[in-house]
C-alpha cells in the first residue's frame, strides 16, 4: 500500500541539481537594495575579533543598557509584580492602560483628538514603521525620507515595493531640512514625508518653523506626515521639542514614539504609533493598518506593562540630560575631543545620542567610507558606523554614539584621532611622491 503523503510516482519532492546537491536558496529579490550597516559587515567582523579575544570599543549602535545606563527601577518592579497578567495575547492594539497612557501623553503634548482607538502598540518602533509602509505603499509608490536619515525608513519603504526620495538636510544650517529639495523631490507618486525629530544620526532639533514648512508642503500635496519622535525627551541645553501633530490638524499625521531611548529599555520592545489629525480620508488605510496589527495578534505584552508607569512616573531622563547628567557631560567630551582632531568638523547635537561628525575631504580623501571604518577597526579597535551607512551621498561623514563612560569615550576618541593622524601622514606621502614626478595634485 501507498504510504499516505507519498506521490504516486517516485518523483522526490525536493528536485536534486545535476550534482545531486539541493539547489542554493537566494535571498528575496525584494533585500536588493535594502541594507542596514548599523549591523553589518563591519560590526559581523568586530564579533569574530570579538571572540579571538580582542576588546572593541563599540560606538556603533545606541543601546543605553550595553553602556551600563539601567531601565528605571519602578518600571522593572512593575513589570515583575503584573508579570502573571502576560501570558495571552492582548487585544491586537495594545492593552486598553498603556493606550489610555500613550492617550494622556498626546495631551501633554498638545496633540487634539486622539482616542484610545487611535493607536496601536508595537514590538517597538521598528516593528510599526514596517508597517505603516506596508500598509501604505503600492509598488512604484514615493516616500521622501531625509538625507542623513535612520537607515530601517528607506529599508521599510523599500521592502513595501516603494522608492525612497531623500531630501537633504544640510549640514550648513545645523542640519536642518532643506524645503526647497524637499518640493523639488516630490512627484504624482508621493505618498508621504518622514520626518525624524529629534534626528538620528545628525542630534538635530527642528525648530516650530521649519515644521511649519514642512506641514504645509504636505499640505499643499495632500501627503501623509510620518513623525518619528523616539527622542523627544533627550534633550540638551534647555531646548524644548514640538510635536509635529500638535501643529495642525487638517492632514493625517502617523507619529511614532517608545520606551527604548527616553527610559533605556530597548530590549523590552515597547512602542507606540499614534494616528491624528484629517482621518476621515484615510479610513481605508487605517483599516489596513488595523489588519496588519491582527495579523501579529499582538505586542509582546510584558513591554506593554512598562508602558503607563514610565510615561506616568519620574522622568529620570532629565537628571541624565541636566548639565551635570552623564549624557550631557559624554556628548561634551565627545564634542570636544573629535572637533579638536585636525580636518574634523561637527553640529554641535541639540537632541539624542549621535554625534555626525565630518571629514575634510582635502585632508582625507575617502572613497569607500565603509573600508575606511573597517580599516578602523581593524588597526585601533574602534567601530563606528560610515556616514553612508545613513544614506549620505558622499564618503566624508560618520556616527559616533556618545554612551560610553566619559573614559572608554576619550580613549575611543583618542584612538580615532591616532588613526586620522596616520591616514593624513599617508596620504600627505602619497601626494609628496607624486609631487616629486612633476605631478600636479
Amino acid at each position: 500500500m501507498q504510504p499516505l503523503n507519498q506521490p504516486n510516482n517516485s518523483t522526490p519532492l525536493v528536485q536534486p541539481t545535476k550534482s545531486g546537491q539541493p539547489k542554493e536558496l537566494a535571498k528575496s529579490n525584494k533585500l536588493a537594495n535594502v541594507c542596514y550597516d548599523i549591523r553589518g559587515p563591519v560590526l559581523q567582523r568586530a564579533r569574530q575579533m570579538e571572540e579571538e579575544g580582542q576588546r572593541i570599543i563599540k560606538l556603533n549602535i545606541g543601546n543605553p543598557a550595553a553602556f551600563g545606563f539601567e531601565v528605571p527601577e519602578e518600571i522593572q518592579q512593575d513589570v515583575i509584580r503584573n508579570m502573571s497578567k502576560a501570558g495571552g495575547y492582548t487585544d491586537s492594539k495594545g492593552l486598553f492602560e498603556p493606550r489610555k497612557a500613550i492617550m494622556h501623553y498626546t495631551q501633554s503634548k498638545h496633540i487634539q483628538g486622539v482616542t484610545v482607538d487611535d493607536i496601536i502598540i508595537g514590538n517597538g518602533v521598528s516593528e510599526l514603521i514596517v508597517m505603516a509602509m506596508q500598509g501604505l505603499l503600492n509598488n512604484g509608490d514615493q516616500v521622501l525620507v531625509p538625507m542623513p536619515d535612520y537607515p530601517l525608513w528607506t529599508a521599510a519603504v523599500t521592502l513595501a515595493g516603494g522608492t525612497a526620495r531623500h531630501y537633504l538636510c544640510d549640514e550648513a544650517t545645523g542640519w536642518m531640512p532643506d524645503l526647497k529639495d524637499m518640493e523639488a523631490k516630490i512627484t504624482a507618486n508621493t505618498r508621504g514625508i518622514v520626518v525624524i525629530n529629534p534626528n538620528n544620526p545628525t542630534g538635530a532639533l527642528y525648530p516650530r518653523e521649519i515644521l511649519e514648512g514642512i506641514i504645509e508642503i504636505a499640505r499643499h500635496h495632500g501627503l501623509v506626515i510620518f513623525a518619528d519622535e523616539i527622542y523627544d525627551k533627550v534633550l540638551y541645553d534647555g531646548n524644548t521639542h514640538s510635536s509635529m501633530a500638535s501643529l495642525a490638524d487638517d492632514i493625517l499625521f502617523v507619529t511614532f514614539n517608545g520606551l527604548s531611548k527616553n527610559y533605556r529599555t530597548c530590549g523590552y520592545r515597547a512602542g507606540w504609533m499614534i494616528l491624528s489629525g484629517e482621518k476621515k480620508h484615510a479610513k481605508d488605510y487605517i483599516e489596513g493598518l488595523n489588519m496588519l496589527a491582527s495579523m501579529r495578534l499582538c505586542a509582546n505584552v510584558p513591554g506593554q506593562l512598562a508602558i503607563q508607569t514610565a510615561l506616568g512616573g519620574y522622568q529620570s531622563i532629565d537628571d541624565l540630560v541636566s548639565p551635570e547628567g552623564r549624557l550631557r557631560k559624554q556628548r561634551d567630551v565627545a564634542y570636544e575631543l573629535l572637533t579638536a582632531i585636525p580636518g574634523v568638523s561637527c553640529t554641535k547635537p541639540a537632541a539624542a545620542m549621535y554625534l555626525f561628525p565630518k571629514l575634510d575631504p582635502e585632508i582625507y580623501p575617502i572613497k569607500d567610507d565603509q573600508q575606511f571604518i573597517l580599516d578602523l577597526l581593524l588597526e585601533e579597535k574602534v567601530l563606528l558606523v560610515q556616514g553612508t551607512g545613513f544614506n549620505w551621498p558622499t564618503p566624508d561623514h560618520f556616527r559616533v554614539v556618545f554612551l560610553p563612560n566619559v573614559d572608554d569615550l576619550t580613549e575611543a576618541i583618542h584612538r580615532i584621532a591616532k588613526f586620522l593622524e596616520n591616514y593624513r601622514k599617508k596620504h600627505d606621502s602619497k601626494c609628496n611622491s607624486v609631487k616629486d614626478m612633476g605631478v600636479k595634485v
